[in-house]
């Protein structure tokens, strides 16, 4: 079964009207806020983690129809009904107070771990990223899949969100820039792109 990810959007022909706004526009309604005051004290409890939440997001069936914050709203109702936070009644493994909310968003989420191997794969070195369909959350774009680009950079270990985001582990990966010449990836395209792989998408080509 192919995952559909809604918000895997790159590529692909935008027929909607794009309305640019102002960098420092964060809100535009009372409730947005709320929703992500709401949001960021829920992430800390511990009942799911990064990967999921944006698993959640991206496979909102409406997700085209809706604005940013009704997409965090609807991400954030689709968790608690799935971790079971409405229905069992159990206390929450974390509670985030008030008073540690800038801590908190201070510290972040670091995804970086130590290595346990080598990397497989060096720098400059040639590499073809996955094409089969995949049936779960993952961080290769569509329009990136089954192509062959260079290693440009190695950034290191991390936390390998496709195992995260099904909540099997972070099983830490190593995870590569990847430089793909615009031909390959569309028609007639003189750029190039790079993405972010982990070692699991890739290939030696």
């Amino acid at each position: 079964m192919n995952y559909i990810s809604y918000a895997d959007l790159g590529g692909r022909e935008e027929r909607r009207v794009i309305t640019p706004e102002p960098e420092n526009e964060v809100f535009h309604e009372p409730w947005e806020p709320r929703v992500f005051g709401l949001v960021l004290a829920m992430n800390a409890v511990g009942l799911w983690n990064l990967d999921m939440n944006r698993s959640a997001r991206e496979t909102l069936p409406d997700y085209l129809q809706l604005s940013y914050y009704e997409i965090w709203l609807a991400a954030l109702e689709k968790n608690l009904w799935r971790s079971g936070a409405l229905t069992d009644g159990a206390a929450p493994p974390r509670v985030l107070h008030a008073c540690a909310v800038a801590a908190v968003l201070a510290q972040g989420s670091p995804y970086s771990r130590e290595p346990t191997r080598p990397a497989l794969f060096d720098v400059g070195q040639a590499v073809r990223t996955r094409a089969e369909p995949c049936g779960h959350h993952t961080r290769l774009p569509a329009y990136a899949r089954g192509k062959v680009g260079l290693i440009q950079r190695i950034h290191g270990v991390h936390v390998f969100a496709d195992s995260n985001a099904q909540g099997l582990g972070e099983s830490p990966q190593w995870l590569y820039n990847v430089t793909f010449d615009g031909s390959e990836l569309w028609e007639d395209a003189a750029h190039s792109v790079s993405i972010d792989a982990w070692e699991p998408y890739l290939s030696a080509a």
